[in-house]
């Protein structure tokens, strides 16, 4: 059967037992650090995947998707713009909310807070703060009963508990003969909850609509109308298309460029990781330099030999690029096949470490999200693989050429 000269003696040299183990041993060396290597990379970015759905999802469970709104105005038919927010292909759910600035106050503890009226039975197609309930729940809130659901840090702050009453100043003020005096009122706290964000959590409180715009005196108007989509991706492409439809007097809004700061910095975080673990490939790609050379060295005779047989420099060259691409292959498919497993069991190995060594790598009362978790991305674990590779293929190249040039006679000289 014929098999291509080159590929044949790259393969059995490779493969073939050396007289200098010491060779072997760099050839092993060069294999298990591109492994290491690819590895990290495919579980660092994995575990970095992960970290970036939890936030988002814990940020878009309070926040939506989207939202309708004014310029200045509050926006008096809602009514109007959900239904035609209703009709757009994407939109699965839609509120109306009331949102404002307000203080809070119980006995001598004082707390800045944002208030936002929603309805209860329409506030689980748009958000899941009900799923994140400590007490209570949100079909407590009833018009005209003056009740409030505080975040848990918020309550914390205050020293609130569900049953106490606590004191709602907002920036609007009464006009009386004793002057101007703040509008108060007073909010019993039925629940609280805990999505898990501190921004949410110590800065939000619910009340329903009706409570809230009679306390910002709207009327019937609304701040706006949030809104959930089938798929968070298209939140732009959606808003686009829905504000073409609305028309010059609203503004929509998506998450994208709510929070666009905050996620682009995560994004630049994956890509210096990215960078950084690279490196770390390359330096142990660059090993099979060092494994070739001194291959080359060893086997200065047998390339002699091949020359006055009549093999080119360009055969002497591709034995070399096989040899060296094989043994980054090799280290690239160790790398990816640890990484891949490695990635898809990190919520699993992570604790049983922690339980064996008795310790905690991300305490709960520090971190809000106390676990490691992981979402392999395939696309991650082909573009970590191909880069890898041709990383090793790069550093075959000055060894490869460098025993293309080695001259018959000279290297015959001494044999």
């Amino acid at each position: 059967m014929f098999r291509p000269l080159a590929l044949y003696i790259g393969l059995r040299y490779t493969g073939a037992k050396r007289r200098n183990h010491f060779i072997s041993f760099i050839s092993l060396i060069s294999i298990a650090g591109i492994g290491l290597g690819v590895a990290a990379l495919i579980t660092v970015l994995s575990v970095m995947n992960g970290f970036e759905q939890e936030l988002r999802t814990r940020i878009l469970g309070m926040a939506s998707h989207a939202s309708i709104s004014t310029y200045q105005q509050p926006l008096a038919d809602w009514q109007a713009a959900a239904d035609l927010a209703r009709e757009e292909p994407g939109v699965i759910g839609v509120a109306p909310y009331v949102q404002g600035e307000i203080m809070l106050t119980k006995g001598r503890k004082v707390s800045g807070a944002l208030v936002r009226g929603i309805l209860p039975e329409m506030e689980p197609d748009v958000s899941t703060v009900g799923e994140h309930m400590r007490s209570g729940r949100l079909d407590d809130l009833q018009p005209g009963e003056y009740r409030i659901i505080l975040g848990a840090e918020l309550a914390y702050s205050l020293g609130a508990r569900p049953g106490d009453q606590v004191t709602m100043v907002t920036p609007q003020a009464n006009f009386s003969p004793a002057g101007v005096l703040p509008r108060l009122r007073r909010f019993r706290v039925s629940g609280i909850f805990d999505v898990g964000m501190y921004e949410y959590d110590r800065g939000v409180a619910l009340v329903h609509m009706a409570d809230a715009a009679r306390l910002f005196q709207l009327g019937d108007a609304v701040t706006g109308v949030r809104l959930r989509l089938d798929d968070l991706f298209r939140a732009p492409q959606v808003a686009h298309e829905l504000a073409g439809r609305l028309g010059s007097g609203l503004k929509v809004e998506d998450w994208t460029r709510q929070h666009a700061n905050f996620f682009r910095a995560v994004q630049t975080e994956k890509r210096v990781m990215f960078v950084i673990l690279t490196l770390i490939v390359a330096v142990a790609a660059f090993n099979i330099v060092s494994t070739l050379v001194m291959v080359v060295t060893d086997k200065r005779a047998d390339i002699a030999i091949l020359r006055t047989l009549g093999a080119t420099p360009g055969t002497i060259l591709r034995i070399f690029i096989v040899q060296g691409a094989l043994i980054g292959l090799l280290g690239t498919a160790l790398g990816v096949f640890g990484g891949v497993a490695l990635a898809l069991n990190v919520e699993t190995i992570v604790p049983a470490i922690e339980h064996a060594f008795h310790v905690q790598f991300m305490p709960a009362d520090v971190y809000y999200i106390s676990d490691l978790p992981s979402r392999l991305n395939w696309h991650d674990v082909w573009q970590i693989g191909l880069v890898a590779f041709l990383l090793s293929l790069l550093a075959t190249l000055y060894p490869a050429w460098r025993a293309s040039r080695t001259q018959p006679a000279e290297a015959l000289r001494y044999e």
